[in-house]
């Protein structure tokens, strides 16, 4: 579906994106992760045309998107970052006229307007002004907007972010719906949960570059195995004594606390009970941890 090979893009001397090889395969989801100016934004707007490559090899439906970027958008659908609605518009005037933007034949239109409107949730929102929406239901629109043209390949650009827990579930539970009916997706996202509910595979970029690559519980399984406990910097001292008697430990730290990862469960626990320490969370290691040793940066959901 889409395949990079030696992909470079340079805004004067800094390689936003250095040399990068991947592969999106038909019907599969696939995460791209990093902190911010890790290139995937940059590599994003290569799929489809708005920044063009400065080097390598780059296919989207095997088309160069240099070239043949008007087939792609034909049968690519994109949730941006930016809900970027009219808002002295209704829901379904907006919607309407982006049917006619995409070319959906006019006959069409309203059926697959009010389809989609249906399957997010917001059928009751029909007639309602953008400006009256909240900002969970704009981000819903957005993908009624994306999935309009009835995409081979979905592209979501940070799709949840800033958003509640509750709408944030809605969409992955719709994310997980077009999966399983064969759309190809490719997400986008600083919340390291929702990459390991939603992807087969990912990559973790940082630097333009490739850090990790495979699917979540193999990344977990090679960079970040085993439990991770949490524990307030009031022990700080404590802690690094302990660790320095035991390499077996391994200790990382930032303004939120004090992490201990241990191979086993009953070795964590039997750290902080034989030293007397009240742990503030034992938890096995996640996607998370793997970022965070990959990147050496703290997460981020500003985009």
């Amino acid at each position: 579906m889409i395949t990079a090979s030696s992909l470079v893009k340079k805004f004067g001397d800094f390689a936003a994106v250095d040399g990068l090889n991947l592969q999106i395969n038909k019907g599969e989801c696939f995460g791209l992760l990093g902190p911010n100016g890790a290139g995937k934004s940059t590599f994003i707007g290569m799929t489809y045309g708005t920044v063009q490559r400065t080097g390598g090899d780059l296919k989207v439906f095997g088309y160069d998107p240099k070239t043949h970027y008007r087939e792609i958008k034909r049968r690519m659908g994109v949730v941006t970052q930016e809900n970027a609605l009219d808002e002295s518009l209704t829901v379904f005037e907006n919607m309407i006229i982006y049917c006619a933007f995409i070319g959906v034949p006019k006959d069409e239109r309203k059926k697959r307007v009010e389809e989609l409107l249906e399957y997010m949730n917001l059928m009751h929102k029909k007639d309602m002004p953008i400006i009256a929406l909240s900002g969970g239901m704009k981000r819903r629109l957005v993908f009624v907007r994306a999935l309009l043209g009835k995409p081979e390949l979905l592209i979501l650009d940070e799709p949840t972010t800033g958003l509640d827990p509750a709408v944030r579930h809605l969409l992955w539970g719709k994310v997980k719906e077009l999966h399983s009916q064969g759309t190809t997706i490719v997400l986008t996202t600083h919340y390291m949960h929702e990459a390991e509910v939603l992807c087969d595979r990912l990559v973790i970029m940082n630097k333009g570059v490739v850090a990790g690559h495979g699917s979540p519980k193999e990344l977990i399984h090679q960079h970040a195995p085993g439990y991770v406990g949490i524990f307030s910097l009031d022990h700080q001292k404590q802690i690094h004594q302990i660790v320095e008697t035991n390499k077996s430990y391994s200790l990382t730290e930032d303004t939120s606390g004090i992490y201990i990862r241990t191979n086993s469960l009953d070795e964590l626990t039997a750290l902080h009970t034989k030293n007397n320490l009240t742990p503030l969370q034992i938890r096995p290691s996640n996607l998370e941890d793997v970022f965070l040793k990959l990147t050496g940066q703290e997460l981020s959901a500003d985009a």
